[in-house]
């Protein structure tokens, strides 16, 4: 996991032993998203569903932080599966938003790859959350790791 100063940039991976196409299926599927993201930020999904995930695709969210509820729009900028799939803030708490999931299979392992690259609103200000913003990336990131292989390993008992 790594920061870099300019962009705020968020950088973690990990392997899970299983296919690609069965790792990418899970990201397919937006509604996922409620299952990987801890219960304390009570995120939910607001777009019908199923959401048909392609480049254009819309996604909409009502989530809050610390008991402040706020709402987040996301387009799929890029999508290439079962390779890679981009989102972008539309609408939302930071300044900038740029999540880009990327996925390679190697060695019997599915490498699941995250980038981040945000800013914070109300510059020079907001800068003064930055240490709090890249904890909360960072536990939420950690948490979503556990929530994946918790869901694979759920499935693979099934």
């Amino acid at each position: 996991m790594g920061w870099t100063t300019r962009d705020q940039i968020f950088e973690t991976s990990f392997d899970l032993r299983l296919p690609l196409a069965q790792v990418f299926d899970f990201f397919a599927d937006a509604g996922n998203l409620e299952r990987i993201t801890p219960d304390k930020l009570s995120f939910q999904i607001v777009s019908p569903q199923p959401i048909e995930m392609r480049d254009g695709a819309l996604i909409d969210y009502r989530l809050s932080l610390m008991g402040v509820p706020f709402t987040w729009r996301t387009r799929i900028t890029r999508w290439d599966p079962p390779r890679q799939f981009e989102d972008t803030q539309l609408a939302g708490p930071y300044r900038k938003w740029v999540h880009t999931h990327s996925f390679s299979e190697h060695d019997g392992l599915t490498t699941i790859s995250d980038r981040v690259v945000y800013q914070l609103p109300f510059w020079p200000l907001g800068q003064l959350g930055l240490p709090f913003v890249r904890r909360q990336v960072r536990q939420i990131f950690r948490f979503r790791e556990q929530a994946i292989r918790a869901w694979f390993q759920q499935t693979e008992a099934r």
